[in-house]
Formats: structure tokens, sequence, C-alpha cells
């Protein structure tokens, strides 16, 4: 199944999170906080403007990038966990 998100919205695959044991103890996945960086899949078409324009997105699929800590919706498409959200959710394109 293909999903193409519109307008200014966004598809995210969140970055895996590296277990780390912290002092020999080891964290339960259900105590883990979820990262907070992933990679775009795919991108929206743009966003209308007032004037009746189509502004493209500063993101583009391939890039990684930083989002807010509650940002976007957790969507399933074939046995994948993504995120759909709007481009100014992001916060930083990681370089």
């Amino acid at each position: 199944m293909k999903i193409r998100p519109l307008h200014d919205r966004i598809l995210v695959k969140r970055e895996e999170e590296k277990e780390v044991k912290k002092g020999g103890i080891i964290i339960p996945d259900t105590a883990k906080e979820k990262p907070q960086e992933g990679k775009v899949i795919a991108v929206g078409n743009g966003k209308v403007n007032d004037e009746g324009k189509k502004v493209p997105l500063d993101v583009k699929a391939g890039d990684k990038i930083l989002f807010g800590k509650y940002s976007g919706s957790e969507v399933k498409v074939d046995e994948q966990e993504y995120l759909i959200m709007k481009e100014e959710d992001v916060l930083a394109i990681i370089e």
C-alpha cells in the first residue's frame, strides 16, 4: 500500500531508539521515551497561501528531522508505524 500526505503534511518514520544500559539496568520498552527524530518518507504538494498560490515545503523525502515530543498522529501501514504531521511541527533538519 502506498500513502501520500496531503497539502503541508509529511509522513515520518521514527528513528529506532538505541538500547542504552545505564549502570547495568535494562530499561523496559514501556518506560522508554519515544525518539524525537525521524526520516521523512513522503511529503505533500504544499500549502496554498492567501493569494491562492501553492507554497512548496522546505522538507523533502529522505531528510532527517527533529520534531516535537507530542507532534503528529500515529498511523500503521503494512505493519510499519509512521507519523503524519504538519510541516510546522518540524523543529529542525539534521544535516
